[in-house]
């Protein structure tokens, strides 16, 4: 009785497998659903898309081209937030680069410039010094910088990183969150789909997120 109950989940989960599908995600296969929604920003009609990332994610370098593709395409269906894991703890540099460049309106101009100084430029942004010695060399203020970097506003967010991970289950990078419930990373998509070639997860992510916007979309 033993192995027939075996030999029944056995099936059942190759069965699961082999009708995954990056198109029509399946709950436990392409992402998880949180068992505790979370609130979400946006209004309206609109579904929120939170990337959890971090710069020297090789990972996160590699999804972005493609992420960003995805984020012009779906257009105004969607609000998206990015939050930069603290994996150094509560005052995380590469977290605290990322918050301050927010709170000066130039993430969209420095965003994929940090992403090229680590990944290609081989630069360590690992500490504070670094950190802001590149920002300056990159053209932004000292003192603007400064004020923003230690600024109330920032280093609240900025300790309080560690609470928002937790509320979200992460625990790595990239990490995609749909309507504040559906979770999912290439790494899942790969492995659900028994995909290898970097491209072709990169899609199939995008696949994913798609069918997750729809299916959030339906709801407003």
């Amino acid at each position: 009785m033993r192995s027939l109950r075996f030999a029944l989940i056995a099936a059942t989960m190759v069965a699961s497998a082999a009708f995954a599908s990056p198109a029509d995600p399946k709950n436990g296969v392409d992402f998880q659903t949180l068992a505790a929604a979370q609130p979400v920003q946006a209004t309206g009609k609109k579904v929120e898309v939170i990337e959890f990332f971090a710069y020297h994610c090789p990972a996160c370098n590699a999804l972005e081209p493609a992420f960003n593709q995805w984020v012009k395409k779906q257009g105004d269906n969607i609000v998206l937030r990015r939050i930069h894991l603290p994996f150094q703890g509560p005052a995380d540099p590469e977290a605290h680069l990322y918050l301050t460049l927010e709170a000066m309106g130039k993430v969209e101009e420095y965003h994929h410039k940090i992403f090229r100084a680590v990944h290609v430029e081989r630069k360590r942004l690992m500490t504070d010094d670094a950190i802001i010695d590149w920002a300056v060399k990159n053209g932004l203020d000292r003192a603007k910088f400064m004020e923003t970097w230690n600024s109330f506003g920032v280093t609240t967010k900025l300790r309080r990183l560690g609470q928002v991970q937790s509320s979200y289950k992460v625990s790595g990078t990239p990490t995609i969150v749909i309507d504040g419930k559906y979770v999912t990373s290439p790494g899942q998509v790969a492995e659900g789909n028994k995909i290898q070639d970097g491209s072709q997860v990169m899609s199939a992510t995008t696949q994913v997120l798609d069918a997750l916007v729809a299916r959030a979309a339906k709801t407003k």
